[in-house]
């Protein structure tokens, strides 16, 4: 993650972010549309799969980075294992929607694999919801990722995940779904963005950002709301097409 983002976050404002603070390991492959984005062997983003040939994950994530070299990785539960249920793929195109990395707004891409995944028990593309059919506030979802334990600790190797409230209504910017884990210090954290927020097995929301640090258990974590691009994710997914991102470069200063 940038320099300027992990300002942001330590000094309150928003920041990229998507790991799990306080939660605990998922079931292995419970969750068999959940990606991980890979460069250089390592994990740097979350995703979900929503298509055997597209997934979709957070714009800031391959924002400024060679999406060539990006390593979509389906099947997988410990990262640190070779597991046989994996199935990867390279990246052929990316489809982004207005991204607004200044406000944090239409954190959505979608990616293009390099081949087809075969669906199974382990992998599985995701229920989506129609257009503008959002989640509502009060709503109890889940939110996953393989991302950072807290904002001083290393990330963990099996997938987590974490129950979550939608608290929309307390945040200053209602185009996002915003949720908070309750009445404790848990949440998503630093360098997972991507990942799926579930609500009632469909996936409404993309983990975007934090304020005020990892798993503050004060303010509201936030989602890129997928209920409000669904008419232009399926119109990709069922008939590729639109405009391609150009190659981008990949600066060696931008983690995630």
């Amino acid at each position: 993650m940038v320099t300027s983002v992990l300002l942001a976050l330590l000094l309150g404002g928003p920041a990229l972010a998507s790991e799990i603070v306080g939660g605990r390991p998922a079931r292995p492959h419970a969750w068999p549309f959940m990606v991980s984005l890979q460069q250089r062997g390592g994990h740097f983003c979350g995703a979900t799969l929503i298509a055997p040939s597209f997934v979709m994950s957070a714009a800031h994530c391959v924002n400024g980075r060679n999406f060539r070299s990006v390593q979509v990785v389906l099947g997988a539960h410990d990262l640190r294992l070779r597991e046989p249920t994996r199935q990867m793929f390279g990246v052929r195109r990316v489809f982004e929607n207005g991204f607004d990395p200044q406000n944090l707004r239409n954190d959505i891409v979608i990616l293009q694999l390099n081949g087809s995944a075969t669906i199974n028990a382990n992998v599985q593309a995701a229920r989506l919801p129609a257009q503008d059919r959002g989640v509502g506030n009060g709503t109890r979802c889940l939110a996953m990722g393989w991302g950072q334990l807290g904002n001083n600790r290393p990330p963990p190797s099996v997938l987590q995940e974490l129950n979550v409230t939608v608290v929309t209504a307390l945040c200053n910017n209602r185009r996002n779904v915003c949720t908070l884990a309750g009445r404790r210090r848990a949440g998503i954290c630093f360098g997972d963005s991507g990942g799926p927020l579930v609500c009632s097995g469909v996936v409404q929301g993309i983990d975007s950002f934090v304020r005020g640090g990892c798993g503050s258990g004060f303010y509201p974590d936030g989602f890129a709301p997928v209920a409000q691009f669904a008419d232009w994710i399926n119109s990709i997914i069922q008939r590729p097409g639109g405009h391609p991102l150009p190659h981008p470069r990949d600066p060696a200063s931008r983690t995630h």
